[in-house]
């Protein structure tokens, strides 16, 4: 059989965004081998337990081919997985894209432009299947525009605030380390390929530790898991710092070269409640383990010894202190000076320094003033049910959404405060357009169906979030059935609309073109051209005079007004208002609703391999044991989760994962039984529409709820 490679980019929303080396057959054109990319410096050859079974996606039987629209008379309600064509019928793009002009020229012209939606985040994070050619066109129609928070902005907001720009330590100076703190952090599940350089700075010495409130696996395979209380890592950070300047550990040669509001910080960091006891009290981690971490996170990299870094990820954020929690656990490096050190500081998102031109991509300038005289409203995605439901019963609100349109996300399984979100799906008045790959939950409530590519049917440019490397994924197969990508369907939604508007008629060479056009020095010399011959391009930023890239070294890094690391505010820690600092009689276990480790998101949850690796996990709620015996509840018993804004039915599971006081659950699709119940909802019929204090992301870590027995339902 005569084959050929080409390469490819991992394009789901991980930081690894790992090159792909893909194998087709030359006679057919059909992907037969996906493989990692060996001479990309991060994915090193190998992929993820999830991307590397990618072709049973592509080649899935119930993918989505072609455009559909909803039967007449049909209602919007859950469909049963693998009945959805009765629900729907087959027709042309040309009969699909029609009927949606005509019905959003007719909702325009009724209710204004505004009453548009779009909903999208990173099913994909290329950079033209992200936002591109969709921004320009919701953009010149005046659509409402969409706060994309739901995922990272607050710790991202955190990271800006305190170094003006999302860089950090890059994945292979961890190798260097000789202390890794993986706070918040699943690196085994979900940033895999940054596991071979700690193992490897392991095996020189250096320790593991993990900060989280369930024991993940990696937790499971590291050196110590501190398991935190829900909700209090901030004020964790602020014992640490607590020690550290008690005891005079502080790099005080860099902070005064290298930040500001050193003073204040250390004043507050040395009030009487954050001490390791008062510390403890809150965070249950135990003041001597405080105290220990903190002089060992200090001392690391001293006296010519490996320096200490650390791996924040986005699930510290995720509560409702979550923004202060990130920014106080940011400054940590700078008051110690591990940022002058290869292998140490920290890592949250890389993605400041890519600097793609944005602006050439998504053209704000199209942007249509609304009807009361401003730019178009903005709706924070975190809140999509009360959008729906909700917006425009005031006046000064505009009007109330009527067309919904849905491309890389699944809104009905992520979206917090799920019971809300699918009232509004269920509105006859809701014109909602689903662009997707399978008939998800949310294609469940669509009008038009729209079929996606994966990524292996699409260009694209990547940058990545965990590595400084640019990209261009190549198109490596012909589009199966009629599916066309972001690019194409918003292109020609832009051209019947607007016709004869250049803007709508780039294609994506010339996409990729103008991201790249940009200002960054980082981008100097990196075009198109070179990354379709190189594959992949590291950022273009100057060494030290050892041939080291150093972030925040010194001050030139700095990006903030200061022109500093900047340490005020000072992190006050606050407890959430649905934390065990608040639990009642009436919810008072903190919930998790955690993300599957062979899943990305709601990503694969459909497949029957992925399923396969998660099967301990479907359908059960993860219980400590005294939590169950005051309940009465035992291993397999049928259990009722609740709150006020919903109930799930699931299986209890005593576990060790889990500390007193919480409980958790994993993400699934609605219609594939996460809920035993059969209510068809999952772990966000629990989670609120509470906004982080900056950032305006999403809180589904803080969380309360009760849990009972089923009645009548005997064990599994």
């Amino acid at each position: 059989m005569e084959t050929r490679t080409t390469h490819a980019v991992c394009s789901l929303d991980c930081p690894d965004s790992c090159g792909v080396m893909v194998t087709i057959d030359a006679a057919s054109g059909r992907a037969t081998k996906i493989q990692g990319d060996p001479a990309h410096p991060v994915t090193r050859g190998f992929l993820c337990g999830k991307v590397a079974k990618y072709l049973d996606r592509v080649y899935a039987p119930d993918r989505l081919l072609y455009p559909m629209r909803r039967r007449a008379g049909v209602a919007k309600v859950p469909l049963v997985r693998g009945r959805e064509l009765e629900a729907f019928e087959r027709v042309s793009w040309d009969e699909a894209m029609s009927t949606i002009v005509d019905r959003l020229r007719e909702i325009v012209e009724q209710f204004g432009p505004e009453s548009v939606l779009p909903y999208s985040y990173a099913g994909t994070i290329g950079q033209l299947g992200y936002g591109s050619m969709d921004r320009r066109f919701f953009h010149r129609l005046g659509a409402s525009q969409l706060d994309r928070t739901i995922c990272a902005a607050a710790g991202g907001e955190a990271l800006k605030r305190v170094y003006g720009i999302k860089i950090g330590t890059a994945p292979e100076d961890f190798a260097c380390s000789g202390l890794v703190i993986a706070w918040g952090a699943n690196i085994h599940g979900n940033n895999v390929h940054l596991w071979p350089f700690i193992e490897q700075a392991r095996r020189q010495g250096a320790r593991l530790v993990v900060i989280d409130p369930y024991r993940t696996r990696t937790a499971a395979l590291a050196d110590e898991h501190l398991q935190i209380h829900p909700g209090t890592d901030g004020l964790l950070a602020l014992g640490l710092m607590h020690v550290i300047f008690a005891e005079g550990l502080e790099d005080r040669e860099y902070m005064a070269a290298c930040t500001h509001g050193g003073d204040a910080l250390r004043a507050h960091a040395l009030k009487l409640e954050h001490a390791p006891e008062r510390v403890a009290e809150v965070t249950g981690i135990p003041a001597e383990t405080i105290a220990r971490l903190a002089r060992e996170y200090a001392a690391a990299g001293r006296e010519g010894g490996r320096p200490a870094a650390i791996r924040l990820n986005y699930g510290v954020q995720r509560s409702q202190n979550g923004g202060t929690a990130a920014r106080a656990v940011a400054m940590l490096p700078l008051i110690t000076g591990s940022w002058k050190r290869r292998g140490g500081g920290l890592l949250l998102s890389m993605s400041g320094a890519f600097g793609f031109n944005a602006q050439k991509l998504e053209m704000p300038e199209l942007m249509q003033r609304s009807s009361l005289g401003r730019a178009a409203r903005v709706v924070n995605m975190s809140q999509l049910g009360a959008a729906l439901t909700e917006l425009g019963r005031k006046p000064e609100d505009g009007p109330p959404v009527h067309a919904l349109f849905v491309y890389n996300s699944n809104a009905a399984v992520v979206a917090p405060n799920q019971n809300a979100v699918l009232r509004g799906l269920r509105r006859d008045d809701l014109f909602t357009v689903v662009h997707d790959q399978f008939f998800t939950d949310t294609a469940d409530y669509a009008d038009i169906l729209l079929p996606a590519p994966t990524f292996l049917e699409t260009k694209d440019l990547m940058g990545a979030y965990g590595h400084r490397f640019v990209q261009v994924s190549e198109q490596t197969i012909l589009p199966l059935g009629e599916v066309r990508n972001n690019v194409a369907v918003f292109g020609e939604l832009g051209r019947r609309m607007f016709p004869g508007e250049r803007c709508f008629e780039d294609g994506v060479d010339e996409l990729i073109d103008q991201a790249l056009d940009s200002a960054s020095p980082w981008l100097a010399g990196i075009t198109r051209e070179r990354l379709e011959r190189e594959g992949h391009v590291a950022l273009a930023i100057a060494p030290d005079e050892a041939g080291q890239v150093l972030p925040f070294s010194d001050a030139s890094w700095f990006r903030t007004p200061t022109g500093r690391g900047e340490l005020t505010p000072v992190p006050e820690f606050v407890a959430p208002e649905e934390s065990r600092a608040a639990a009642g009689e009436e919810y008072p276990l903190e919930f998790l609703p955690r993300k599957a480790d062979n899943y990305m998101n709601s990503t694969f949850a459909n497949h029957a391999t992925h399923q396969k690796m998660e099967a301990a996990t479907a359908g059960v709620l993860e219980m400590h044991a005294d939590d169950a015996a005051a309940r009465g509840v035992a291993s397999g018993d049928a259990v009722e989760v609740f709150n006020a804004r919903g109930r799930i039915g699931l299986r209890a599971k005593l576990s060790g994962k889990v500390g007193r006081g919480v409980v958790a659950a994993r993400l699934d699709w609605n219609k594939l039984g996460g809920d035993a119940s059969g209510s068809g909802a999952n772990v966000n019929a629990l989670t609120s529409e509470r906004l982080t204090d900056i950032g305006g992301g999403a809180t589904f870590y803080s969380t309360l709820v009760e849990v009972r027995k089923s009645e009548g339902d005997s064990q599994l």
